[in-house]
């Protein structure tokens, strides 16, 4: 199947970018302009997972009517709360005036970016974009010369052993004059073009952290609608980790509640599933969620290296958008309008290079409008944000960020690289401190497996798994004595395991549970795990993340 343009990746970097190349079509009357948009998830929305705070700039340009088309944002937010918690029953409110101005969210609005990505596919579809959920790109098609010219779609009924089974359907050929991956976060197919491209070369290594939210429904008395919470210091910093967690006040008296992990911690035995659910038995998230009803769950990895990780955008064939990139402005805690306007930049200048009758090279226009647009602004004044936070800590880092943010308006004469990869930073376990985590009580404080149960996670049994290992033996021979194999505790799913029986230890994989995070792929220490795309359709199905 041939198309003008072909999207990876049904986000709102995605979407954008469809309704943004179709917009331009039906202006120009080119109405035989042809966009596809193949998405993994079962459904668009499924996959997506964030807190949200939602700023508007992005959707005020691409639709500026979204009111008047009942675009799901409909609670402002109204209170700024900033936290440091210096124990697990100290907390701290920050005055106002000292929490960078890129923190507060005047003008934005709480939203669940699910049900967003749910109406931007809306008005895609209104626009005649061809558009597939449940179909997982599982590999790049080049032509002759290097260049990409497609995807092709994962098999569907192959059997764990490789064999077809009675339901085996092959994979499609998408062809296109040009790509866009929209994969979200360390995206399999943009990882591999980064790497063949050398899209990175000169560029910081890219930086991540997990995300884990959970969305719970609260007595009413303990609501308060349009609130933004923000906070860091305990639980994290009893390993000398770093990261931050939120509490939004959304409608209906739901309340989303997550935490952040910089995914460059030194600990080999933290758990940020654990470290969520004991950031919740501090009285000030307590008292909100208690007496409440825990709705959904479910986790995610973040792009957040910013600006000086951002990867060269395009190649012979194709661009990368959205987090895939690494849009993400770490100073507002904020992607969703960056990773918007990247696709509108992207669909623009491709839309340009197709109408001039050009096919499979590379699309430097793409590069230049990003560098003479407000979202290489609001990159570049963020550039020093979490690089700060990383090399001086919470407290230096933040005070550096209070002054560059909110005196020198990000232009701080300076800027600081974080050089160090993310996976390379584990202590050996014969030296690290074992955090005391919480047994569950099935009221505040849950386990994994009744966890993955509320996202709805499912993938059919009977296939390969999609969570390689270049080496099986590494995870027993290296992993274990080294780290005490930290798979089994970074991943926020119970998907790997350790078990030991009389033949010694094994190193077990439930990709059954795989909640699609791609931590394991970002922290292994060996760098031994590979994350590929499942058959189209498996993983979680959140609603109203």
């Amino acid at each position: 199947m041939e198309f003008d343009v072909l999207i990876v990746g049904g986000g709102p970097a995605g979407l954008s970018a469809a309704i943004r190349l179709r917009q331009l079509a039906i202006d120009a009357g080119n109405e035989d302009f042809t966009v596809c948009l193949v998405e993994k998830g079962s459904e668009f929305g499924a996959h997506t997972l964030s807190g949200a705070v939602m700023e508007t700039r992005a959707l005020d340009e691409l639709i500026p009517d979204w009111k008047e088309k009942g675009a799901p944002l409909n609670v402002p937010a109204i209170q700024d709360r900033v936290y440091m918690l210096g124990s697990a029953t100290k907390a701290t409110k920050l005055m106002d005036s000292i929490v960078p101005e890129s923190m507060h969210n005047k003008g934005n609005y709480i939203v669940s970016l699910g049900n967003v990505v749910r109406w931007l596919a809306q008005q895609a579809e209104e626009l005649d974009v061809m558009m597939f959920p449940g179909f997982s790109a599982a590999d790049i098609l080049y032509n002759v010369d290097g260049s990409v010219k497609g995807i092709l779609t994962g098999d569907m009924g192959v059997a764990a052993n490789g064999d077809a089974k009675p339901s085996f359907e092959p994979g499609y050929e998408l062809l296109a004059k040009y790509t866009i991956f929209a994969e979200g976060s360390r995206g399999h197919l943009g990882k591999r073009l980064i790497s063949r491209f050398s899209l990175d070369k000169y560029s910081d290594p890219q930086h991540y952290g997990i995300g884990l939210k959970e969305l719970w429904e609260v007595p009413a008395e303990q609501h308060e609608q349009g609130v933004v919470m923000h906070g860091s210091g305990w639980p994290l910093s009893d390993t000398g980790s770093t990261g931050g967690w939120w509490l939004y006040f959304d409608e209906n008296n739901q309340v989303s509640f997550g935490l952040i992990v910089d995914l460059s911690y030194s600990n080999p035995y933290l758990s940020p599933f654990d470290e969520l659910q004991r950031l919740k038995l501090h009285p000030l998230i307590r008292n909100i969620l208690e007496g409440g009803k825990r709705l959904s769950y479910g986790a995610r990895a973040l792009t957040k290296g910013g600006f000086n990780s951002l990867p060269r955008l395009t190649f012979p064939g194709g661009v990368l958008v959205g987090d895939e990139a690494g849009f993400l402005n770490p100073a507002k805690i904020k992607g969703t309008h960056t990773s918007m306007k990247s696709g509108m930049l992207a669909a623009e200048a491709i839309y340009e290079a197709v109408t001039a009758e050009r096919q499979h090279d590379e699309v430097l226009d793409y590069t230049l409008k990003y560098k003479h647009s407000w979202l290489y602004e609001d990159n570049r004044l963020a550039r020093n944000f979490a690089p700060a936070l990383h090399r001086m800590g919470t407290w230096m880092g933040g005070a550096f960020n209070f002054i560059e943010q909110s005196v020198l308006a990000g232009n701080m004469p300076l800027t600081i690289h974080d050089t160090l990869r993310d996976y390379d930073q584990l202590e050996r376990a014969a030296h690290a401190y074992q955090p005391d985590y919480p047994k569950p009580d099935g009221k505040l404080v849950f386990d994994k497996l009744s966890s993955v149960f509320i996202s709805n996670t499912n993938h059919a049994e009977d296939q390969p798994s999609h969570l390689k290992l270049t080496d099986p033996t590494v995870p027993i021979s290296i992993n274990l004595p080294l780290y005490a194999e930290p798979a089994r505790l970074y991943c926020p799913a119970g998907v790997y395991e350790v078990v030991k029986d009389a033949e010694g230890a094994k190193f077990v994989i439930n990709a059954q549970n795989c909640v699609h995070c791609k931590t394991c792929d970002i922290k292994d220490p060996s760098q031994n795990i590979t994350w590929v795309a499942p058959e189209g359709g498996g993983g979680p199905n959140y609603p109203n993340m």
